[in-house]
């Protein structure tokens, strides 16, 4: 079995049934909108897709493929998760399994910035991981926070042809481009609807609500110096700290493009010692 399933769909390129400020937020570490979206989506699916459950299958729940550091869509899942267990809780069934696709690679460039072809090269340089023996005869629900020229599912699809993955598989995304005459490019009008440049970023980095996510370490390790550096003093220095232990984690040290801001990191924590 194959399905998926999408909670907005997008046909046009200025009207939208979901709020784009919100989701530029999510996309930039503030959680409470993770929270809002995976209640949002999972009421949608199971309204329209109640029967998927109703099976003696284990279920596991995977996020979009990652290194160390979650990508956005890794909190979705994480939510979605909770409004699942709680709903197989209710009907007396065994709760869902959290599992993951290891990534080994990393990169620079901005996905939203790329069309179809240009995003399925890129990942396709990646080398991934799946335990096809752990997954067998499961239900698994692939979460993704928006689908916009279909490269995260071909990837995931080629994936699990590659190891044979005998099981169900559901793709679930938030939102999804309807209306192919639209530039893919409207995927960064929406991750930088709301926060446009580093005191958004600051001003998200404060909310009680945020944890770093993939997209957020990549982009304050790419800021010029000065940015850097203004960034660093707006926000506590517990969280640059954990900015560097994330860097690090991910293998950002080895790319050239990070490398004068991680060191400013590294002296910093020197600096005081540790």
């Amino acid at each position: 079995m194959n399905r998926r399933y999408s909670l907005h769909h997008i046909h046009s390129a200025d009207e939208f049934t979901f709020s784009p400020a919100e989701y530029s937020y999510f996309k930039y570490g503030d959680k409470s909108y993770a929270e809002k979206f995976a209640k949002e989506l999972f009421d949608g699916f199971i309204s329209e897709n109640e029967d998927l459950l109703h099976t003696n299958k284990e279920i596991v729940v995977l996020p979009s493929p990652y290194m160390a550091i979650p990508t956005a869509s890794n909190f979705l899942c994480f939510y979605f998760k909770k409004q699942l267990d709680f709903y197989l809780f209710q009907k007396g069934k065994k709760t869902s399994i959290l599992s993951k696709i290891n990534r080994n690679h990393t990169y620079i460039t901005d996905y939203g910035n790329l069309n179809f072809e240009d995003r399925k090269n890129l990942i396709a340089n990646d080398t991934y991981y799946i335990d096809k023996d752990f997954l067998r005869g499961k239900l698994c629900i692939f979460i993704d926070d928006i689908k916009i020229t279909g490269s995260h599912e071909f990837t995931v699809h080629k994936i699990l042809n590659e190891y044979d993955v005998k099981a169900d598989f559901v793709f679930l995304y938030y939102a999804e481009l309807m209306n192919f005459d639209i530039d893919p490019k409207i995927e960064n009008f929406f991750n930088y609807y709301a926060v446009k440049n580093i005191d958004h970023i600051a001003e998200v980095m404060v909310r009680p609500s945020f944890q770093f996510n993939t997209r957020i370490v990549k982009y304050i390790l790419g800021l010029e110096s000065s940015k850097f550096e203004y960034l660093s003093s707006k926000v506590k220095k517990e969280q640059m700290d954990h900015l560097l232990e994330l860097a690090i984690s991910n293998n950002y040290h080895l790319i050239k493009e990070y490398e004068n801001n991680i060191n400013t990191l590294t002296q910093t924590e020197l600096y005081y010692g540790y």
